[in-house]
């Protein structure tokens, strides 16, 4: 099958093509090659310039294709009216969705993210309005619903560790709310197992990892797991919020006011979309100490290895 990637270069992007490449021929739209250029490494794989808000050039690129996933996403937006995650959540899927029509490509996988449309956050209401935009346009889709994903290469364990490096204290908003991390690589295998299947076709899977924690228990996990010695403070609402309305001045926006509100809503699962697909996630305390603490992962494989031949 010839797929379109939108958002390939991204983190779960680069995993992406790496597991479908395997059988697959690949194209990765984007506005910029030269930051895509590792991707064009990978077997069967290519990078095709193009500005995806622009329906007649991204219809073109469908020619020849039979599928298109869209990846795209944003955390946070510049300014503060909500119109960058509308752009980025919305509009794009509309686009994305009439350039599919227009080039006859029926199949249509459409990642998003855990309780869109819930709570109070511009984030996820975008997500929820682009999972609308999706449901109702008649092509052969599949949603996804991952909790925070986490990878050696991901903005969320990675970023905690940094932070961490910095400072003795780590003042924390919304301590209690609550993850599902889920691997990336668990997350493109779920895709890999609905691409062709045609009873995904019309379905939403939520994807969690094997453990549910509170933010607080992350956080000084990862401390933990680099060696550490750290104070996490959990912040009440009121200084959850301050500290939100401060990072929305920092550059990058580290945190925001619509990070602070998607803490609101736990990120956690109702159903399992793994165990709907016959798949088992990893637990991030499995996974993770392989990259943020190597020595310590290396052991943990070697019990579990011995656990697995009866010497323990």
């Amino acid at each position: 099958m010839n797929i379109l990637i939108l958002g390939g270069s991204g983190f779960v992007g680069g995993h992406l093509c790496h597991r479908l490449s395997e059988h697959h021929q690949i194209t990765v739209a984007t506005r910029y090659k030269p930051a895509a250029k590792h991707l064009a490494l990978i077997p069967n794989t290519r990078l095709c310039q193009l500005d995806p808000y622009r329906p007649d050039e991204l219809s073109e690129a469908l020619s020849q294709h039979q599928a298109l996933i869209n990846l795209v996403g944003i955390l946070n937006e510049r300014g503060f009216s909500g119109k960058g995650f509308h752009r980025a959540h919305v509009e794009l899927v509309e686009i994305a969705i009439a350039a599919c029509k227009q080039a006859g490509v029926r199949r249509f996988l459409q990642m998003s993210a855990l309780k869109a449309g819930e709570g109070q956050s511009r984030y996820l209401q975008s997500r929820g309005e682009g999972e609308q935009r999706v449901r109702e346009s008649g092509l052969d889709w599949t949603l996804y619903r991952p909790s925070t994903i986490f990878g050696p290469d991901d903005s969320f364990l990675n970023r905690f560790a940094s932070l961490l490096a910095l400072s003795p204290v780590m003042p924390l908003a919304r301590p209690g709310a609550r993850f599902a991390p889920v691997y990336v690589k668990d997350v493109v295998e779920a895709m890999a197992a609905t691409l062709e299947n045609n009873a995904s076709y019309g379905q939403t899977y939520e994807l969690c990892g094997a453990e549910i924690w509170e933010l607080k228990a992350l956080v000084e996990w990862v401390a933990e797991q680099r060696r550490l010695k750290r104070a996490v403070i959990g912040l009440p609402d009121v200084l959850g919020r301050l500290q939100g309305l401060i990072f929305n001045l920092v550059p990058g926006k580290p945190f925001s006011s619509d990070n602070f509100k998607s803490l609101l809503t736990d990120s956690v699962c109702s159903q399992s979309g793994f165990e709907a697909l016959g798949l088992k996630p990893w637990a991030m305390s499995e996974k993770a100490p392989h990259w943020l603490n190597p020595e310590d992962g290396r052991q943990s494989r070697y019990q579990r290895f011995r656990s697995k031949a009866g010497r323990h």
